[in-house]
């Protein structure tokens, strides 16, 4: 680039250091490793699972594959009915632990043990007193009733429940929080005034703390859900996709196709959650906007 004064000449333009300050050249000196690393560990492993992916062939085998619709229904279950039976019960625990006593304190510091402690030690806690021969669960009926208790993950439909379970008594405590907060934000008057009123609890919550919290709830229920589809420790971890791989959900089928060595097929599967994925992105997005 250069600067015409008149005729022929000209002067060159400073070069581009010359024309920066000290703290932009050590800003692009101390951002640029970061975005190394963000090239290499997002944007690289995503584009080639992208590239493997790209095979029509890979989406007709998902599509023959019985496991894969299975899993696809799975995934559906546990985002329609698990996260809304778990951002229910959050809501209403929200207004128990939004009380100021002393015991209540302490309750959920209880409360919140599920949420604080790494998923491994606690999922396959729960897998070992699922276990028929000798968990804790089948022992106690043993003794109360005499009679052997079930084999709680050998049935697809109680094991499958039981991960939603799992999945609803882990993350609970973290989307309670959430709602709490959201509770305490409402001015107190509206409730002594709804008092004076002599309004009972139910026409406080739906008038006043109801309208005031819909839009974080409905924004903490779709986000639950787009975090749902990248989750497959609720499920890897205590039913391993079994029986018969029919209780796999969409993020532990691809670690099933992986542990086949089919890569490809285990990156479809993973598109194959765009449908559910972009949805629930756009809607929040859309009310955030508002």
């Amino acid at each position: 680039m250069a600067i015409t004064l008149s005729g022929d000449q000209a002067i060159p333009a400073p070069p581009l250091t010359s024309r920066l300050t000290t703290a932009q050249v050590w800003g692009i000196v101390l951002l640029t490793p970061y975005l190394l690393v963000f090239l290499a560990f997002v944007v690289y492993p995503v584009c080639y699972g992208l590239w493997l992916a790209r095979a029509p062939s890979n989406y007709v085998a998902l599509w023959n594959d019985p496991i894969f619709g299975r899993a696809a229904v799975n995934t559906l279950i546990f985002l329609v009915i698990g996260i809304n039976i778990k951002m229910l019960i959050a809501l209403f625990l929200s207004g128990f632990f939004a009380q100021q006593r002393t015991w209540i304190k302490w309750l959920s510091v209880i409360f919140i043990l599920p949420w604080a402690v790494p998923s491994i030690p606690t999922i396959l806690s729960v897998r070992f007193m699922l276990n028929p021969e000798w968990g804790m669960i089948n022992h106690y009926i043993f003794a109360f009733t005499g009679d052997d208790g079930p084999n709680w993950l050998n049935d697809p439909t109680v094991a499958l429940t039981m991960a939603i379970g799992v999945h609803i008594w882990k993350s609970l405590p973290f989307w309670t929080m959430i709602l709490i907060t959201g509770r305490l934000a409402i001015a107190q008057d509206l409730f002594e005034a709804a008092e004076v009123d002599g309004a009972n609890w139910w026409q406080k919550f739906r008038f006043i703390t109801w309208p005031s919290m819909q839009t974080l709830y409905v924004t903490c229920t779709l986000l639950s859900m787009i975090w749902t589809l990248g989750d497959f420790n609720s499920v890897y971890l205590l039913t391993g996709g079994g029986p018969a791989d029919l209780t796999h959900v969409l993020s532990t089928l691809g670690i099933r196709y992986l542990r086949l060595d089919q890569l490809s097929l285990a990156m479809a599967s993973i598109v194959c959650a765009m449908p559910f994925v972009l949805p629930l992105v756009y809607f929040m997005m859309k009310r955030l906007s508002r």
